[in-house]
C-alpha cells in the first residue's frame, strides 16, 4: 500500500468530526445534558450516585462497542458517546468529592497527572496527539480515555472555581470564557493547535455547567429559572437537531489526514517550548490564584460569621456560623408539603441547593465534618423532593431531619477548625 492510499483509508476510517463551531457547540451542550441527566437519576429516580454510576458505565460500555464497530465517524453514535462519557466522567468526581470525601484539590491533581501520563503514553506509542489521525482502535483507546480524564478534571475545576472557592457559577463561566478566548487568540497567533485544543476541551466541561445553572436558577438567584427538566429538554433538543444537521450535510466530516492540522511551528522543539510555557503559566496561575482566593475565603468567612453571630472571638464561633438562611428556605419548603403542594415544594427547593453550593466553599473551611452533616441531610430532602413518584410523609421527614440538624447546630457553641464530634 503506497503513502497515497494509507492516506485515503485515514480519511476513510476518521471516527472523530472535524473541529468546526459546531463541534464546539454540541460538546457544550453534551457537558449540559450530562450533569442534568446525572441530577435526575441520581434524586429523581432515586438511583443514588452509586448506582447511577453502575447504570451509566453500562450503557456507556453498549455505546463505546457500537463506536468501535463503526467503520467510520457517526455522528448519531459519536456525540451519544460523548453525552455518555461526559455522565460518567462528572459521576467519577462526584464519587471522590460526595462518597468518598476526597477534597477538590486532591481530585484536581490527580486527573491532571492521569491526563498528563495519558498523553504522554499517546504520543510515546503514535508520535501525535492530533484528533485528525484517529483512524486505528489503539488511537481511538487513547483519545476515548483523554475525553473520559478531560471531563473528569473539568467538573473537578469548575466545582473548585464555583464552590470551594466560593466564586459562583457565574463568575467562574466568565473566567472560563476568558482563558477560551485568550487561547483561541493564542491559536490564531501561532500556538500549536493540538494544545490550543486539548486545553479549550477541558475548560468546555465547567462552561457548560455554568451555563445550565444560569438557564436552571431561579430568578432569585440570577437565573432564568427554567429548571433542570427542562434546561435539559432545550439542550438535548438542540444537540438532536444540530446531529441531524450534519449528518445530511456532513459538515464536520474529516476530509484531511494528520497533516492536516494547522502547525504553524512544525519544529518539535519549538512545539515543546510553547508547551512547557503555556502549561507552566497555567500552573502558577491556578496555583497563585488557588491561594489568594482561599486566604481571601477563610478571612471573609471570620469576618462575616463573627459580624453575624455578634461575636470577637473565633473561638466563640458555632461550627457553620448563623445557619438561619437555610433554616427559613427549608421552612418554607415544608410548608408547601403540608399544604400537599409537593410541585410548589420541588421548586422551592432548588433554592436551598443553589445557596447551599454558593456558601459550601466557606462553610467547608469552617468545618467539614459538620459541613459534611448538613450537606447530608440536604441530599436526602432533593432526592426525597425531586423522586419520580414523591411521598409527601418521606419528603416531611427528611425537611423535618433537616432543621434538625441546623438547629443543633446553630445552638452548639464551637471550634471552627473540624475533628469533634457530632453534637
Amino acid at each position: 500500500m503506497n503513502s497515497l492510499e494509507k492516506k485515503q483509508l485515514g480519511q476513510l476510517l476518521s471516527k472523530v468530526p472535524e473541529v468546526t463551531i459546531y463541534f464546539w457547540v454540541i460538546k457544550v451542550l453534551c457537558t449540559t445534558v450530562g450533569e442534568t441527566a446525572a441530577d435526575f437519576l441520581n434524586m429523581g429516580l432515586g438511583f443514588g450516585l452509586g448506582g447511577t454510576s453502575a447504570v451509566m458505565g453500562v450503557l456507556l460500555t453498549i455505546v463505546l462497542v457500537f463506536q468501535y464497530r463503526a467503520p467510520k465517524y457517526v455522528p448519531g453514535i459519536y456525540w451519544l458517546t460523548v453525552v455518555l462519557i461526559s455522565i460518567f466522567g462528572t459521576l467519577v468526581t462526584d464519587l471522590l468529592t460526595d462518597a468518598l470525601q476526597v477534597p477538590l484539590e486532591t481530585s484536581t491533581l490527580f486527573f491532571s497527572a492521569a491526563l498528563a501520563v495519558t498523553f504522554a503514553v499517546w504520543y510515546g506509542f503514535e508520535k501525535t496527539l492530533s484528533i485528525h489521525s484517529i483512524f486505528t482502535a489503539r488511537r481511538e483507546s487513547f483519545y476515548w480515555i483523554a475525553i473520559l480524564f478531560t471531563f473528569a478534571l473539568g467538573t473537578a475545576t469548575g466545582d473548585l472555581m464555583a464552590e470551594g472557592l466560593g466564586l459562583g457559577y457565574l463568575v467562574t463561566g466568565i473566567l472560563v470564557c476568558c482563558l477560551v478566548f485568550v487561547i483561541s487568540v493564542a491559536w490564531k497567533s501561532g500556538l500549536d493547535s493540538i494544545l490550543s485544543f486539548w486545553i479549550i476541551y477541558i475548560m468546555t466541561r465547567p462552561l457548560g455547567a455554568c451555563l445550565g445553572d444560569y438557564m436552571s436558577q431561579s430568578t432569585a438567584n440570577g437565573g432564568l429559572d427554567l429548571g433542570p427538566t427542562l434546561t435539559s429538554a432545550i439542550f438535548l433538543s438542540a444537540i438532536l437537531f444540530t446531529v441531524i444537521f450534519l449528518t445530511i450535510t456532513k459538515r464536520d466530516m474529516i476530509v484531511k489526514n494528520d497533516d492536516g492540522d494547522k502547525k504553524v511551528n512544525s519544529s518539535p522543539r519549538t512545539v515543546f517550548a510553547q508547551v512547557v510555557v503555556v502549561l507552566s503559566s497555567l500552573v502558577f496561575i491556578c496555583w497563585g490564584g488557588y491561594h489568594w482566593l482561599r486566604a481571601g475565603l477563610q478571612i471573609s468567612t471570620t469576618a462575616e460569621a463573627t459580624q453575624a453571630l455578634g461575636q470577637t472571638s473565633a473561638s466563640d464561633l458555632r461550627p457553620l456560623g448563623d445557619l438561619s438562611p437555610f433554616k427559613t428556605i427549608t421552612v418554607a419548603t415544608l410548608e408547601l408539603v403540608d399544604s400537599g403542594n409537593l410541585s410548589a415544594a420541588k421548586t422551592k427547593v432548588r433554592d436551598l441547593e443553589t445557596a447551599w453550593d454558593n456558601a459550601a466553599g466557606a462553610l467547608k473551611r469552617m468545618n467539614k465534618e459538620k459541613w459534611a452533616e448538613v450537606d447530608d441531610a440536604i441530599d436526602t430532602v432533593l432526592r426525597q423532593l425531586r423522586a419520580f413518584h414523591q411521598d409527601s410523609v418521606a419528603c416531611q421527614e427528611s425537611l423535618h431531619s433537616l432543621l434538625t440538624v441546623i438547629d443543633t447546630l446553630n445552638s452548639t457553641p464551637s471550634q471552627i477548625k473540624g475533628g469533634h464530634a457530632h453534637g
